[in-house]
């Protein structure tokens, strides 16, 4: 297969209408070619583009800020001597000085299929900043690597945020390139955007279900998504960064553990498979004990369980990392119904709300988690919906 920077490089009459224009970049460590050349390096290596600027989403160009809220700087590179813009630091939209670097920007950064991963924010500022503007954006498709399955609430307008910028759910089975193209026409955008599509790639097929592995090595898009099992449960596992129970984070497995000290684990598993044990299907679940050497917990024995997605078995169809995650909140607080679960932080910018309601895009998870008489088929019931309706408004900016 061919990603979308490999079928630009390859393709000198796909460059035509980039000569005599400045060219920047929006990258990150995992931006590179199918051989493993580093897209900056590639396209500055062209003749035919005249590369004027670089930029870097959250945890920056080179990949090395760790945790959410960690901002970074703008800098020059030393090898090219160009600007390296921040669009997480100072701001979250491009400046004036920013958008004076260039006439076309290059995106070629490698999602991970969730909402709250602040990439797809990143792409939807930049067509909205770009509407009724010269600049032209270009994405240099890459693959989902949490495939083509669709799950979780959509975030209910209003409850916009860093951490979601449209109403979609949690989990929403496009590639960047299509997600752009979605994007301009829910919102109407006079934005120039061309999408550079990939070539032979396949979004539902076993054993891969997105990421061709086969054909392409796995790079940390962020620090914490450090494999692609964790990115197969991440729009699950996310939803603890808005809890008191560790997601990982300080251990060798960020994302793809979680827990916190004293829990009872063969509880919560034994009530979670009396409530809904198809909502468990599809993955390997261990209960294990971490320690985590910071963040959460930092230092202090936990228990919990790690999921997996990485044996010959699994059916991306099958799992449900939402619906499992939920599941497990919801037994938590079956379990410990005095504690308290919900985390109350500064979280992404968004000060005068819980962090789960932020991260989930409204209240009703978090309620229906509370409420002890809540059941198990109405979150259901509002899954389907949510699901049903995204799947109908993206059918026609498929590419795959």
């Amino acid at each position: 297969m061919k990603l979308g920077i490999d079928v630009l490089l390859a393709d000198a009459s796909m460059r035509e209408s980039l000569q005599g224009k400045r060219v920047a970049l929006l990258a990150t460590p995992a931006s590179v070619t199918s051989d493993f050349k580093a897209s900056i390096d590639a396209l500055a290596e062209c003749k035919d583009i005249n590369l004027t600027a670089c930029f870097g989403p959250q945890h920056g160009l080179r990949g090395d800020q760790q945790d959410n809220m960690e901002e970074t700087h703008n800098t020059r590179d030393a090898k090219y001597a160009i600007p390296v813009y921040s669009l997480y630091g100072e701001v979250r939209r491009p400046t004036a000085e920013m958008l004076a670097s260039f006439d076309v920007l290059l995106v070629d950064i490698q999602d991970v299929g969730c909402r709250i991963y602040t990439f797809i924010t990143t792409l939807f500022y930049l067509l909205e900043d770009f509407s009724d503007s010269d600049k032209q954006l270009w994405v240099l498709d890459r693959p989902n690597p949490a495939g083509r399955e669709i799950e979780g609430l959509s975030l209910i307008a209003g409850q916009e945020s860093f951490v979601g910028a449209a109403p979609i759910p949690m989990r929403h089975g496009l590639t960047l390139g299509e997600s752009a193209q979605w994007y301009k026409d829910f919102k109407q955008l006079n934005t120039a955007l061309t999408v550079i599509a990939m070539q032979d790639y396949e979004m539902k097929t076993a054993p891969d279900f997105g990421w061709p592995q086969q054909d392409l090595s796995w790079i940390n898009p962020s620090p914490n998504i450090a494999t692609l099992n964790a990115v197969r449960i991440y729009s699950g596992t996310v939803l603890l960064e808005g809890t008191t129970l560790s997601e990982g984070r300080g251990t060798t497995r960020p994302l793809e553990l979680f827990g916190a000290p004293d829990l009872d684990t063969p509880k919560i598993l034994q009530i979670m498979a009396e409530l809904a044990p198809e909502w468990m299907a599809g993955c390997r679940i261990r209960e294990i004990w971490f320690k985590p050497t910071f963040h959460k917990y930092q230092g202090e024995l936990c228990a919990g369980v790690q999921l997996h997605t990485d044996f010959s078995g699994y059916k991306a169809e099958e799992f449900k990392p939402f619906r499992f995650m939920v599941l497990f909140l919801k037994a938590v607080r079956l379990c410990y119904p005095d504690d308290t679960l919900w985390r109350d932080f500064d979280y992404e910018y968004e000060f005068d709300r819980l962090a789960i309601d932020v991260i989930n895009g409204g209240s009703y998870l978090r309620e229906w988690v509370d409420d002890p008489q809540a059941q198990v088929s109405e979150m259901e019931e509002r899954l389907l919906l949510d699901e049903m309706q995204w799947k109908k408004a993206v059918s026609g900016f498929l590419l795959y």
